[in-house]
């Protein structure tokens, strides 16, 4: 039986991973031929001020499916989030953290999801997220705001790994968010909005072994509350 995704598009949005990207494209590769017979990777490097993004570029000199994009001076997780999202060709498009916390071989889960449910969007749920207490307070206070104003009810709106039908980013109103955790709560908001079916399904999530996150960044976090309330004033 020919299986419904057959040619997928990941997009890997990187600031300062230069210990980490190399094996997480190796992985994204590894499963992807796997699963699909047709695929690319987009690397998003957003203003990296390490070797992050010549390491890209290498990786990408050496196999003509992968593709950088460079932004300069970093802009943020939801500028990288958009350049990937939009950057991305096939008529599915998934994308996981490029930190390592994830491993891209549950991506089979993620296409028999969908084949089964038939979903717009698969997205992921942390099975025990690997990050401090502070930070899943924050998350679970943030989800719980966002349910409130805009009555989207999901498990984890910024687990980052989802896989999505190219559909959803061609018929969604444009993302504005540029900073913060915010891009992800709109591009689900969105969807909701517009009824497109979104599925959930548990992921593994591993300890970050190099490099620091970024996103818990007190500036991050109050730029991505401004984002949300001005989204709410626009939809409400």
């Amino acid at each position: 039986m020919t299986r419904q995704i057959e040619k997928l598009s990941v997009f890997l949005p990187a600031y300062n991973e230069e210990a980490n990207l190399k094996r997480t494209v190796n992985n994204v590769i590894e499963n992807l031929k796997k699963n699909v017979s047709e695929w690319e990777i987009v690397i998003v490097d957003d203003g990296s001020k390490d070797k992050t993004g010549e390491i890209a570029d290498r990786l990408a000199k050496e196999n003509k499916r992968i593709s950088v994009i460079h932004h300069s001076p970093n802009r943020g997780y939801g500028a990288a989030f958009k350049s990937g999202l939009y950057g991305c060709k096939y008529s599915w498009i998934s994308f996981i953290d490029s930190d390592g916390q994830f491993d891209f071989k549950e991506i089979t889960r993620f296409i028999n999801t969908q084949e089964k449910t038939g979903a717009d969007l698969v997205i992921g749920y942390y099975l025990g997220r690997k990050v401090p207490f502070t930070r899943k307070l924050n998350s679970k206070i943030w989800q719980i705001i966002v349910f409130l104003l805009f009555g989207l009810n999901v498990r984890d709106i910024d687990c980052g790994f989802k896989l999505i039908s190219k559909k959803v980013v061609d018929t969604i109103p444009k993302l504005e968010s540029e900073r913060g955790a915010f891009i992800s709560s709109e591009f689900l908001i969105k969807a909701k909005k517009d009824n497109f079916k979104i599925v959930e399904i548990g992921v593994q999530h591993y300890p970050r072994k190099f490099g620091e996150a970024t996103g818990a960044k007190l500036n991050v976090i109050i730029q991505s509350f401004i984002d949300l309330f001005k989204l709410w004033q626009k939809i409400k």
